[in-house]
Parts: structure tokens; C-alpha cells; sequence
């Protein structure tokens, strides 16, 4: 590693939190991603040393992001990435648990998933009240818990611990039911 390029210690999130934050690392990283890929054009596709200090930037801008989510809408962000892990990442399948997260990320870090590309007019597919290809009820694993533990709202539920061990004990029930 060249010496005068900074270090960046790494996200190191898997798949399903990176996915669940993407758009919102999108609208704040843009201009981050956009000189990063200026220059890897300008470089003619070898620019992986010259365009590291660019890379870099994008990378401390997304953990930045990463971090503000967690800060402040951790519960709604750990929901979701949740649900696209078990729903082997189908968005459609996890859409009640996004729209909570739009709405908090909005609410709480001014950040908006816009989908690049959609045609004005058109309601984007993240916005439908009906999904087409969704197999699955509109919800994600956690909010069933709740239902079949006779709660109406997962709000009500405050502490994970809690809801963790509320789970876990309808788990052993289910089994020894069986």
C-alpha cells in the first residue's frame, strides 16, 4: 500500500446490512462515488492504484452512513436487514420492514431512498402498496413473533432482550408441541 494514501479500516458487514443501507449510502456517498469513478474512466480501467485515495473516501463515507443508520434507527435497520437475510435478500418479500426504515432514516438523517432511472409519473416498486412477486406475506419474520405473541405492534415490545427471550420461549413450545 502506497504510504501516502491513508488507511481505512473496513466495513466488514455482510451482504444484508450493506444491502438494507445501499440507497441511503447512495444519496449521501454520490459525489464520493462519482469522483471514484471518474477517475477509474480517466485511468482506462487501471487506475487500481491511482484511484485509491478515491475509493478510500467512498468507503469512510459509507461506514459513516452505516454508523448514523445504527445510531439512529437501529431497531428498524436490524428489522430489515433481518428480513432480506432470511428472504434470501428478495425485496419484495421485506417491504413493510423497509418503508419503517425509510421513514425513520428520513425523519432522522434527512437521507431518501430514490430509485435511479424510475420514470416520472410512475409510483417507484418501493412505494406500491402491492407487490407482484411477493410470496410471502407483506411483513418480515420478527413482525410474525409478535403477532403469534398476541402483540399487535412490534412498538410495544421495547426491550430486545425481551422480545429475544419471548421468542426463543415460543420456539421450545412449538418443539416439544411437535
Amino acid at each position: 500500500m502506497p504510504s501516502h494514501i491513508p488507511s481505512v479500516p473496513e466495513i466488514g458487514s455482510t451482504s444484508a446490512p450493506l444491502t438494507s443501507a445501499a440507497y441511503f449510502i447512495g444519496a449521501r456517498c454520490r459525489p464520493f462515488n462519482d469522483d471514484y469513478m471518474q477517475c477509474k474512466n480517466e485511468a482506462g480501467g487501471k487506475g487500481e492504484i491511482d484511484c485509491l485515495s478515491e475509493g478510500r473516501k467512498v468507503t469512510r463515507c459509507a461506514a459513516s452512513v452505516l454508523q448514523d443508520v445504527t445510531a439512529n434507527c437501529l431497531d428498524e435497520f436490524r428489522a430489515h436487514w433481518h428480513c432480506l437475510e432470511n428472504y434470501n435478500h428478495q425485496l419484495w418479500n421485506c417491504r413493510r420492514a423497509e418503508r419503517k426504515l425509510n421513514k425513520c432514516v428520513f425523519d432522522k438523517l434527512g437521507l431518501e431512498k430514490m430509485i435511479p432511472g424510475t420514470p416520472e409519473g410512475v409510483v417507484p416498486v418501493h412505494l406500491r402498496k402491492k407487490q407482484i412477486y411477493a410470496t410471502l406475506p407483506q411483513d418480515d419474520p420478527e413482525e410474525r413473533w409478535y403477532r403469534r405473541l398476541g402483540k399487535k405492534d412490534p412498538a410495544q415490545i421495547v426491550e430486545e432482550g425481551k422480545v429475544r427471550a419471548e421468542a426463543a420461549a415460543g420456539l421450545q413450545e412449538q418443539k416439544q408441541t411437535q
